[in-house]
């Protein structure tokens, strides 16, 4: 029950940062937020670790400010294989609009999440 809800608070999440956030386009209507939600918790649960080891490095020379473009990246991946591999998703025009939104969907879902008591 704890991943449907976690997975409920990463749609809401990326609801709102397709509502804030320019250059955020979604395809395939609410379908396509659930589907970009699954995407990404399989790449935060898979990929995103390998990512963070190998950026390491950089994380630690930016005193942690390289921690923001990885999890860009990471949603960068999941826009890309959502949209490959289902069809729907979440377009984003540049990697400044995926930077910005990857912040509010960390915002979002870490406030949602913690008012839902997944935490």
């Amino acid at each position: 029950m704890r991943a449907v809800g976690l997975w409920l608070a990463t749609a809401v999440a990326v609801a709102v940062a397709v509502a804030i956030v320019p250059g955020v386009a979604v395809v395939g209507g609410s379908g396509g937020l659930l589907v970009l939600a699954a995407v990404l918790a399989f790449v935060n649960s898979f990929v995103r670790p390998v990512m963070r080891l190998f950026a390491l490095p950089l994380t630690v020379l930016t005193l942690g400010l390289f921690h923001f473009v990885v999890n860009a990246l990471a949603l960068e991946l999941a826009s890309y294989l959502a949209l490959g591999l289902f069809g729907s998703g979440v377009v984003l025009a540049s990697f400044g609009s995926a930077l910005v939104a990857s912040l509010v969907i960390s915002l979002v879902s870490s406030v949602s999440e913690a008012v839902l008591g997944l935490r």
